[in-house]
This record gives structure tokens, C-alpha cells and sequence, in this order.
């Protein structure tokens, strides 16, 4: 019988209260990202229907299903899993910090170490048993604003592994497992088709895209899990397969879905089309607005953190921020700094937006822009 499994971490309780008693701005965000609902396992959401429909295929049946702690120590997210000091992923300017040695999770393969150091499951290594584990949930990562990524989203993954001298996992047995979710997922008609790819904890990795109207779209990432990592968590003798991907694609291109945020609306005319095989019709294209802002600031300026403050401020109702100009002029700005033009564009998924209510946002972003980056407004 599959065991379901619920890591609780009391390091994760103390951070947690520790953030209660912090109001710096990514302290606050940090806080909001935590207390958003976890559509994987939302009722009536699409992507606990993805969850649901992939976890049934029979290469899955049977799999353990493992909850792990959102706030997670560097030297597991990270370390144990072939990305060491200065590996891009550990940018703060890609990833949420809570401290200096603890971060919001950006990758659900790290379920591996927990589900691995898990007492019952030892015990069934001890026994050279085969071992099957399903994880999903939210991941965080600073990204960009557009239609199609979030800065909070959901992932979910596999993990297979059995006993060198018991059982022989070969990289067809994942594709198998792969092909048994893409149709659960898209219909058994889908057409799909695997290539090489790099990851830091699989090897041979393979990336899976779909036909999506003609055209080939990157579905997950997945191949044969490196001894190397499976050792950092003290387990040798073993091999076997894992993947993972995003819920949010799969919805997205399931359903044709138009824009990120209407995945998260309380309006009835979009939740009741939020069915896979269902193709979204939009129930009304609310006109937009849309605010530029330019200003000067220092050579050290990152995006994402900008990005960040935009979605503070303008929650939903930002769809789209887009760099107009970028240009340094050391005569005209001063050395080490540089001009920026960002447009940005205001539209609610569910009703239609005034411009008193859009410039007072703008106005504290103007005002934050300052305060915040130190910049000058222009």
C-alpha cells in the first residue's frame, strides 16, 4: 500500500515565526507567497485534475505520496543536488532568501532527500525493496511579468528507484511512465516526442515537448537519477528514473488559457471553464491601461527585484511589464548608471479597471522606485 507522507519541520515553524515579526518588503512578500492557497490540492482547481489524472497511470500506480516543508536550508536545496556555491540558480535575484542560509524552495526535486532520510523508508532500503514517491506542490522563483509565469507556481514529481542487483530501470521505462502521463493528461491522440537534455541531478536527462497546434512545446524534464546525488543522501546501490514539471504549463496548454492569473480567479464565468479539454473562451477582454516609468539608477539594479516590487504593489491586476529603452550616457546620468524605461500594463481578468484607481498604484511605485532602488525618477 502507498504511504502518504507529511515532512514537519520544526526549523521551518521557528523561520516561520521569526518572518511574523519582520515588515521589510521581502520579508511581506515572502509572507504572502506562503499564505497562497496551494492549487495542487485545491478542489475544482485544473492542476489537483492534472495531480489527480497523472498520479492514476499505471507506471505511477501505487507511488508513496510525500509533502515536504516550502522553506528549505541552501546545503539541501542546493548543495545536495549538484548546484554548488555560485551555480546561477542560487542568485538572489532568482531566488527567494528568508536568511542567508535558508531559501523558499524553487524546485520540487527536493523531495529526494526527505522522502530518502524518511525512517520507514529506510527500512524498506534496508530490505532492498523498490521504491516509488510522488511529490507536488508551490515552488518560487523571481521571474518576470507576463501572460505566462509567476513568481508562484506548482511543480510535480517522480521519483522510481529499485536495487542494482534486483531490477534493471532503463531510460525506456521512463519514457513509458512519460508517454502514460502526457495522455492522461492531453488525450490519446497527443503526439509527443523526447531529446537530450542537462540537468544537475539526471543523467542521461531527456526534455519531453508536445504538438500543441502544430507546434512543439516543452512539456517536463526528467531522466536517470545520478548516482552522485542519490549518494549525497546516503543511498548507493540503487538507480532508477525521475522527472518533473510545471502544473501551470500543462493546464495552460491544455486548455488555452490566455494568461497566468485567471488559473487563480474567483470569478464564476472563468472557474466553471477551468476543466482540462475544455478550451477557455474569454468571457470579456476588459480594456487595458497602461502607465510608463523611467528612471536613472545604479549599475547594481536587478530586474527581478524590480519585477517584485511591481507585483507588490500592482497584485493581479499587472499583466505585462515590458522594457521599452535601457541606456547609459555617462555624460548625461553619471558613470556606473543607467537610464530604464519600463511600460507596464494594467488589466483585471474580471472587471474593468479606472485610471483614478491605476494612478494611485502608479503614484507608490513612483514613490517606492525612489525609496527603494534609489532611484531617480525622470
Amino acid at each position: 500500500m502507498p504511504t502518504k507522507i507529511k515532512i514537519e519541520s520544526q526549523e521551518e515553524k521557528e523561520l516561520k515565526e521569526a518572518l511574523a515579526n519582520r515588515h521589510d518588503p521581502e520579508s511581506e512578500r515572502i509572507k504572502r507567497f506562503l499564505a497562497m492557497s496551494d492549487l495542487s490540492r485545491t478542489e475544482g482547481s485544473p492542476l489537483k485534475e492534472i495531480v489527480d489524472r497523472a498520479s492514476r497511470v499505471k507506471s505511477l500506480k501505487g507511488f508513496d505520496v510525500i509533502e515536504v516543508p516550502e522553506i528549505i536550508s541552501t546545503d539541501i536545496l542546493f548543495d545536495l543536488f549538484n548546484m554548488p556555491p555560485g551555480h546561477p540558480a542560487r542568485s538572489k535575484s532568482d531566488t527567494y532568501y528568508v536568511d542567508e542560509e535558508h531559501v523558499l524552495r524553487t524546485h520540487d526535486t527536493v523531495f529526494w532527500y526527505y522522502y530518502l532520510n524518511h525512517q520507514e523508508i529506510k527500512r524498506r532500503i534496508e530490505n532492498k525493496e523498490t521504491l516509488g514517491a510522488l511529490c507536488y506542490g508551490k515552488v518560487y522563483r523571481k521571474d518576470e511579468i507576463d501572460h505566462y509565469h509567476m513568481n508562484v507556481f506548482h511543480q510535480f514529481g517522480g521519483l522510481y528507484l529499485a536495487p542494482d542487483d534486483k531490477k534493471a530501470i532503463t531510460p525506456d521505462d521512463l519514457k513509458n511512465a512519460l508517454s502514460e502521463v502526457a495522455r492522461s493528461v492531453f488525450g490519446d491522440d497527443v503526439e509527443f516526442r523526447f531529446y537530450d537534455h542537462t540537468f544537475p541531478y539526471t543523467d542521461p536527462s531527456f526534455e519531453m515537448e508536445v504538438d500543441v497546434n502544430g507546434k512543439w512545446v516543452e512539456m517536463l524534464g526528467s531522466g536517470m537519477a545520478r548516482k552522485k546525488v542519490l549518494a549525497n543522501f546516503g543511498l548507493t546501490g540503487y538507480h532508477g528514473w525521475a522527472f518533473g514539471f510545471g502544473l501551470e504549463r500543462l493546464a495552460i496548454i491544455n486548455m488555452g488559457l490566455p494568461d497566468i492569473r485567471l488559473l487563480w480567479s474567483e470569478d464564476p464565468r472563468v472557474k466553471k471553464q477551468l476543466k482540462l479539454g475544455h478550451k477557455f473562451k474569454e468571457v470579456s477582454k476588459y480594456p487595458p491601461i497602461t502607465r510608463d516609468i523611467s528612471f536613472i539608477v545604479s549599475n547594481g539594479f536587478i530586474p527581478n527585484d524590480y519585477f517584485d516590487l511591481i507585483r507588490d504593489l500592482g497584485g493581479n491586476l499587472v499583466e505585462e511589464m515590458q522594457l521599452i529603452d535601457k541606456y547609459e550616457n555617462g555624460d548625461k546620468f553619471g558613470q556606473d548608471k543607467t537610464s530604464y524605461t519600463y511600460r507596464i500594463v494594467y488589466r483585471s481578468t474580471d472587471r474593468t479597471l479606472t485610471d483614478p484607481e491605476v494612478n494611485l498604484i502608479q503614484d507608490k511605485i513612483y514613490a517606492q522606485t525612489a525609496t527603494q532602488f534609489r532611484a531617480e525618477l525622470r
